[in-house]
């Protein structure tokens, strides 16, 4: 067999388990994908929805994925369909998001997308047998960024029961310092291309970005999950988050995944109980029927 075709059946086997992986979520309870939440300007916001087995009303959460602020899919081809399945399992309906990428779109947007979804999902509880006083926000890198931005600064329509951020960069000042300048990501997320992050220019919009910035009394609970070798998104973010708000008196766990790095996919390597742990720790917060 030649390598060209080694390559091509290779291909159809991921394809073929990637399926798999999809219809075991979906036989788990009721899977509805490319549901509408919301337009932004010519652009329609997507997400997809699972609804367990079971009468409800259920403790839902609302997953915003990685990917930089510049890909990444509802689908949660950054890996975050690891939570698909366990959440499902939990009794938890889980609403995965896509939300406007950049360098296309400029901070705010993003931002505005996720707020835009849960205030979608409180307003349609009903029909997804939702409880709507219960409801989490999870993200992953970028998207817990965004997921931990949209929790500490939610009103009352926007605002949630939890807040789970999976190796969140939550103070992009201190990550941009150490990294000697803005990331490629960040400029192109706040369209500030050749911008000295020294300068008031550029670190008042990280500043005003950072979820750390933003920490108050009265702010629902929060858990971190980090790998302690993470060279992306350092442990240490996760460590001051939880610093600052342990100051401000709001309940908050770490979890931490020892000698882990960034890639969600690889966490299960170092910690086989990290979605229990995720899953264990909502429904103690979120509280059943």
């Amino acid at each position: 067999m030649t390598i060209g075709k080694v390559n091509r059946m290779r291909k159809v086997i991921f394809a073929l388990v990637l399926l798999l992986n999809f219809l075991a979520i979906a036989s788990a309870g009721n899977m509805q994908s490319n549901i509408e939440y919301g337009k932004a300007g010519d652009e329609t916001l997507l997400l997809d929805v699972n609804v367990p087995d079971g009468n409800g009303p259920f403790a839902a959460a609302v997953i915003v994925h990685g990917g930089g602020w510049m890909r990444g899919d509802k689908q949660g081809n950054e890996g975050e369909k690891v939570l698909f399945g366990p959440l499902t399992d939990a009794g938890i309906v889980w609403f995965s998001i896509n939300y406007r990428l950049a360098p296309k779109n400029h901070w705010p947007a993003c931002l505005d997308d996720v707020k835009t979804a849960i205030r979608w999902v409180k307003a349609n509880a009903a029909k997804y047998k939702v409880d709507p006083n219960r409801v989490a926000i999870i993200g992953y890198s970028a998207g817990g960024q965004i997921a931990c931005q949209a929790g500490v600064t939610a009103d009352k329509d926007t605002a949630v029961a939890a807040i789970v951020g999976l190796a969140p960069p939550t103070d992009l000042v201190f990550d941009s310092l150490r990294r000697g300048g803005m990331s490629i990501y960040l400029k192109d997320l706040f369209g500030m291309q050749g911008v000295d992050v020294n300068t008031p220019k550029a670190v008042q919009p990280l500043w005003d970005a950072s979820p750390i910035n933003h920490l108050k009394a009265g702010l629902p609970p929060i858990l971190l999950v980090h790998g302690t070798a993470d060279k992306s998104v350092p442990y240490q973010l996760s460590l001051n988050f939880k610093a600052r708000l342990d100051v401000v008196g709001v309940p908050c766990e770490i979890i931490a995944i020892k000698d882990a790095q960034h890639k969600i996919v690889d966490w299960n390597k170092y910690d086989g109980d990290f979605t229990k742990k995720i899953t264990d720790w909502l429904t103690a917060t979120l509280g059943k029927k």
